[in-house]
């Protein structure tokens, strides 16, 4: 192609290629069509039960990743460190298990329930080999809120048949709400399973992590409030819905005077051994082999003063109760409970997979393996259903607990193997021994366990000097998760983040790209001092993809960075043209009736023999001379003024001497040889207007007067807009529409549209979309925008200018008799 010594031309610009358009790239890579990448619903269904050896295998080895690194365990590599992190674990589970139970307002042996169960469970499905399955404070809390307010202390009061007082039927109230738990987890986790088998895993990246830690740092106030109650001995009353926390801290604050003041000493007590045990333990961790279980020895402690103590009968302390011994059998939930709580279910279903799929990929990044998302989703799923069979309610990894598993030297989920094994044994023989232990206590427990989501509140300062948008995110999604309780605010919370992703890309950077010299870079002429704007070329970027939602104001803000207000442009365009037909259509009718006028004069003349002849050519003359002297008379000059547009150009073709008359030439302005004679214009009161603009006209006239100086670069020293679409990737209808219109609509001024950098799935989109037509092909489009900057060059020229660009100068010059041999004569009919 001679486009390359063509594009040599062009010196800085150089180029030692050809310019690639997007027709010439086809026809050299060969692209694959739609079809060829797009298989037909027949062709994928095909595909999709076409079974093989290898892929058998490989479906059964992602659908149980126990068979995949069980035969390859090595109990001498792997053995020790996975049972001593399984041991530290498991000791952790039986306090955590029984604290975190009375957040989900549940009696503490289901806590060890569900520290059971649903991890044996994640042990065959799950991908991660460090998370530790089991409760959790955010899903304990949600889990709560679910409980109290299908099962509330008020519907489960009994009469005292002896001194007619109700009292509360513990009972069955803890029955009916281990029945609302279950039934949530069971329903939760089969949405996890049914997401997880559609490859919809993506899901849980809707949360980010401003608004997941947001969101758990309000869970913590709601924590730390559901827990006042225990650590004060007071009884406030439930509330359920929004507000609610703002009630229940109202009436918890209404009831301090009534402190049960025993129960306040033993929190007292119990928070100031933890949080210093805490303290020490994390000074000597660096020593330690494995941490020092201060959970575990604090909750012995306790029950063993609460045991010899009998802190129950002597000073009316609440303690757990009683722990049955051995396992309960499974049972299916009650199904006419979905339909309340399949809100809830679906809420914990998505922060709990938010939660699993975080900290797995944390720890896979960091020992170097894959999680795979849609599994997981999967195996949290199916721990949570057969979970909820056995009286568990929903699940998720705890930080803490993970955390220890991984510092321990864990490194398979065996590691959760010995942590059951731990639970079980509690469970079976070891359970009735905690039932004298205070209930406080377990609180406490919780209480100290939130420090680490209360020092998220730190997030606000660094969100403050690195991003605003995600600050208004993390404070949004706290307030909403505070008022709105813990469902409401997480929906309220996700609609909130993706309205900031919608108002960014429709408020996206619009910049103007100029070359740096030497380079085939183009870079934000604003923002790079060194950056040089290619003459007579605009390139306009868009920082976001164009579709529906900023479309408009994607047009608008090419017409401000171009400096070309195109409507107005062609407004103003299709008037002249419209005034130029009128024109030419007066200058035809009064022709005709001057020619009429001369044949009944010459008619007239020889009727009349000796009578002077009239001439137009000496009308013209007389009315010529009176020009040149200055001299106009009044009706002349009201003539000259009111009439309608219709320009006659009058030029004599011989020069004029006193004893000769001159011949005189009627030129239309729609005539080849007088162009440029139809866009002259003349100076009026000091004013530059457009030729034969009507007096009466106010409008028109007004729109002509500011054309030259408001309708931005009406000079048109652009001939080429290049739009960079490699920051797009799709386009949708509107967005097409629109970027056809923008084609279009420039090319009724003479302004060449090209686009570069289009990646493949915009262009076959654009093709679906039908963009491409006779005057809009694969020719505008381009590689880079190098090789469109190129063609533009080589095609219009750094030089070339509009025709619609007037020049004063020459019109001055040519009213002035300078470049005609007479006088020019301009008559407004």
């Amino acid at each position: 192609m001679d486009s390359m010594d063509n594009g040599r031309r062009f010196g800085k610009y150089r180029v030692e290629r050809e310019v690639l358009d997007e027709q010439r790239l086809e026809e050299i890579a060969q692209r694959k069509t739609y079809s060829d990448t797009h298989p037909s619903l027949t062709e994928q269904l095909k595909s999709s039960l076409r079974c093989t050896v290898p892929r058998l295998k490989q479906t059964v080895l992602s659908s149980l990743p126990v068979l995949y690194w069980l035969p390859k365990y090595s109990l001498w590599d792997y053995g020790m460190p996975d049972l001593i992190a399984g041991i530290s674990v498991g000791i952790m589970h039986l306090p955590q298990g029984m604290a975190y139970a009375l957040l989900a307002s549940l009696p503490p042996v289901f806590g060890l329930y569900t520290s059971l169960y649903p991890a044996l469970i994640y042990i065959f499905f799950g991908t991660s080999r460090h998370i530790s399955i089991g409760t959790f404070t955010v899903l304990s809390i949600m889990v709560g809120s679910v409980t109290e307010r299908l099962a509330p202390d008020v519907d489960f009061l009994k009469k005292n048949g002896t001194n007619f007082t109700a009292e509360l039927d513990i009972t069955a109230r803890d029955s009916y709400r281990v029945q609302v738990a279950a039934a949530t987890s069971v329903l939760g986790g089969l949405i996890q399973v049914l997401l997880g088998l559609v490859k919809f895993g993506f899901v849980g990246t809707y949360l980010s992590e401003p608004l997941v830690r947001a969101y758990t740092t309000a869970a913590a106030a709601h924590a730390v409030v559901a827990q006042l109650k225990y650590i004060f001995g007071v009884s406030p009353t439930r509330f359920s819905g929004p507000l609610s926390l703002v009630y229940t801290l109202k009436d918890v604050c209404s009831l301090l005077p009534h402190t049960h003041l025993p129960t306040l000493v033993i929190s007292a007590v119990s928070m100031v051994f933890l949080i210093a045990a805490k303290e020490l333990n994390s000074f000597l961790s660096p020593k330690l082999p494995v941490p020092i279980p201060v959970e575990l020895i604090t909750i012995v402690t306790a029950t063993l003063i609460s045991s010899y103590s009998h802190l129950k009968s002597n000073y009316t302390i609440l303690v757990v109760g009683e722990i049955p011994s051995g396992l309960s059998p499974p049972r299916v939930p009650d199904v006419s409970l979905f339909g309340e709580v399949i809100g809830d279910a679906f809420a914990l279903a998505i922060v709990g997979y938010a939660i699993s799929i975080s900290l797995g990929k944390t720890f896979a990044l960091k020992h170097g393996y894959k999680v795979d998302s849609n599994q997981e989703l999967v195996a949290l799923g199916l721990s949570n259903t057969v979970g909820g069979f056995f009286q568990c309610y929903s699940v998720c990894p705890s930080m803490s607990r993970s955390l220890i598993q991984e510092t321990t030297g864990g490194k398979t989920q065996m590691a959760g193997v010995a942590s059951a094994l731990i639970v079980l044994v509690t469970i079976l023989k070891l359970g009735p021994l905690f039932q004298e232990l205070p209930k406080a206590v377990l609180a406490v427990i919780v209480f100290v366990n939130l420090k680490g989501m209360f020092k998220q509140y730190s997030d606000i300062g660094k969100l403050w000097k690195s991003s605003k948008i995600d600050l208004v995110v993390w404070l949004v999604t706290w307030v909403s998760t505070l008022l709105f309780n813990l469902d409401l605010g997480l929906a309220a919370s996700v609609i909130f983040a993706l309205l900031t992703v919608i108002f960014r890309t429709q408020r996206p950077t619009y910049s103007v790209l100029g070359n740096v010299p030497g380079t085939e870079l183009y870079v934000d002429i604003e923002t790079h001092k060194e950056a040089r704007e290619i003459p007579g070329v605009t390139i306009f970027r868009s920082s976001a993809t164009v579709y529906f939602a900023n479309a408009e104001l994607y047009l608008e803000a090419l017409k401000e960075k171009s400096g070309l207000d195109i409507s107005k442009m062609i407004i103003y365009k299709r008037r002249q043209e419209a005034k130029q037909k009128c024109r030419e259509r007066r200058a035809e009718r009064r022709a005709k009736r001057q020619a009429k006028r001369e044949r009944r004069a010459q008619r007239a003349a020889k009727q009349l023999s000796g009578a002077p002849v009239f001439s137009v050519e000496g009308e013209a003359s007389c009315l010529g001379d009176t020009c040149m002297n200055g001299k106009v008379g009044d009706m002349e000059e009201q003539d000259w003024t009111e009439r309608e547009n219709g320009t006659v150009f009058v030029i004599p073709t011989t020069p004029r001497t006193p004893d000769s008359h001159c011949r005189w030439e009627y030129l239309k302005s729609g005539d080849p040889d007088c162009t440029s004679l139809g866009w002259m214009s003349e100076l009026q009161d000091g004013d530059t207007t457009t030729l034969g603009s009507s007096s009466d006209d106010t409008l028109s006239r007004d729109l002509e007067r500011v054309s030259l100086g408001s309708l931005g670069k009406w000079s048109w020293d652009i001939h080429s807009i290049i739009i960079d679409l490699s920051t797009a990737n799709f386009i949708d209808t509107v967005a097409i529409k629109t970027m056809k219109n923008i084609f279009l609509d420039f090319s009724e001024i003479d302004v060449d549209i090209y686009m570069a950098g289009c990646q493949a799935s915009v262009v076959e989109q654009l093709e679906l979309g039908d963009f491409f037509c006779d005057s809009i092909t694969k020719r505008r489009l381009f590689a880079s925008i190098h090789d469109a900057v190129l063609y533009c060059l080589n095609h219009r020229g750094a030089t070339s200018f509009p025709r619609y660009e007037l020049s004063a100068v020459s019109m001055c010059s040519l009213c002035s008799g300078d470049t005609l041999d007479g006088p020019l004569l301009i008559l407004n009919f």
